[in-house]
């Protein structure tokens, strides 16, 4: 499965339903099913603006997110130009992404949350993942999840 890295605190937005929309300065034909990943880096200005935005969306979970690892998936259903996209978006939507002119917005569905999200080490662009990653993250539970148990799938990536 392809996946993509987001950073956090966006990657997160996007895991709770508070975001739909991944902006980019590139477009892609990519569609279907993507894991959605968190980047490992976490820098003092995002932390800052994911305190901010936990507290604005009662949402905990933004202010101190999972990183270096797969949260979610969804599918990629669209691209569009931000300049297309504006007037048809929330507030909120438009707080999560970069809808200056000449970029683009890749269109999400069907995003659903990991129950424990999944280390594995990103890479910038699309990269790939394991499918059996994803069939283990659809069977675990939080209670004696060790992704250290799993050493064929988790070995190269924690």
């Amino acid at each position: 499965m392809k996946a993509i890295s987001l950073w956090q605190p966006w990657a997160t937005a996007m895991a709770i339903g508070l975001k739909s929309i991944e902006t980019r300065h590139w477009s892609t034909n990519i569609r279907g099913l993507i894991a959605i990943h968190a980047a490992k880096q976490w820098q003092l200005p995002e932390r800052e603006w994911a305190a901010e935005l936990a507290a604005l969306h009662d949402a905990p979970a933004i202010a101190n997110p999972p990183l270096g690892r797969i949260v979610a998936t969804g599918k990629l259903v669209a691209v569009k130009r931000t300049e297309d996209l504006w007037s048809t978006i929330s507030e909120t939507e438009r707080s999560f992404g970069n809808y200056e002119p000449r970029r683009f917005g890749w269109i999400f569905e069907d995003v659903v949350a990991l129950p424990i999200p999944i280390p594995f080490k990103g890479a910038q662009g699309f990269f790939d993942i394991p499918d059996e990653l994803l069939a283990l993250a659809a069977n675990m539970t939080a209670e004696g999840f060790n992704p250290r148990d799993q050493p064929d799938l988790f070995a190269a990536n924690l």
